[in-house]
């Protein structure tokens, strides 16, 4: 098998899938669109994951590079109809690809949160043998306003009525990072002032509380994304 990923941050990266794919022999390519690496020839893969990344859908004027990119998973989801996976921001540019809208939120979302599977989510195969209620890893200034025509809303938690959704038969976007592990957050904390933009939020030391708190749950996140690319790994297989 071999996968394509959109990479969009150093610290953007498949996370805890890394040990997944080398364990089962994938190949994964990984283009950093940030840097101006151009998106190879799609003929040699079997799915298109796209990472998260700091700049929004709507930075075309600042990341010429989101037009084409836009553009390709367009292309991947609606011509090719191929398996496709975005976490965070490539959930908000599978939405905007595909002709639903993104918005900024009021408060930035970061932390673990409580993710309902609405009763299409608990039908979708991507999410077959996870709990109806889980935990997973918020971290957003973005929300997707309007889903895409056609797409169902898998997930929601209280901060986000979007988690979720299935836009194709085998395309799939996730507000919430399941990729992420206990080293994540250490990695993401450091871009930018979002450290210190969380402890003015919720107080200082917040994001060694979160650490802490992504370390006591490590277990049941690392079972959900077990679950996740196993389902995900069936559609691509099927």
């Amino acid at each position: 098998m071999r996968l394509l990923v959109f990479q969009h941050l150093t610290a953007g990266h498949p996370g805890i899938f890394r040990s997944f794919f080398a364990r089962d022999g994938v190949i994964w390519d990984a283009i950093r669109l940030d840097r101006g690496e151009a998106i190879p020839s799609l003929d040699a893969y079997d799915a298109l994951w796209v990472m998260g990344g700091e700049m929004n859908v709507w930075d075309v004027d600042e990341h010429s590079w989101l037009v084409e990119e836009k553009q390709t998973i367009r292309r991947w989801v609606r011509e090719l109809q191929r398996p496709f996976l975005g976490f965070c921001l490539g959930h908000q540019l599978l939405t905007d690809a595909l002709g639903g809208t993104c918005g900024p939120m009021r408060q930035s979302d970061v932390g673990l949160r409580d993710m309902e599977a609405t009763p299409a989510g608990r039908e979708d195969p991507l999410f077959s043998g996870l709990s109806p209620c889980f935990k997973a890893l918020e971290w957003h200034a973005v929300r997707v306003a309007q889903p895409p025509e056609g797409a169902q809303v898998l997930a929601s938690s209280a901060g986000c009525s979007v988690e979720a959704i299935q836009a194709a038969p085998r395309a799939w976007g996730l507000q919430f990072h399941a990729e992420a592990d206990d080293q994540s957050v250490r990695d993401w904390s450091t871009h930018g002032d979002y450290q210190a933009s969380f402890e003015r939020r919720h107080g200082e030391g917040a994001m060694a509380r979160l650490e802490t708190e992504m370390v006591s749950r490590a277990g049941e996140l690392e079972g959900n994304a077990v679950l996740l690319y196993r389902n995900f790994m069936r559609a691509v297989q099927g």
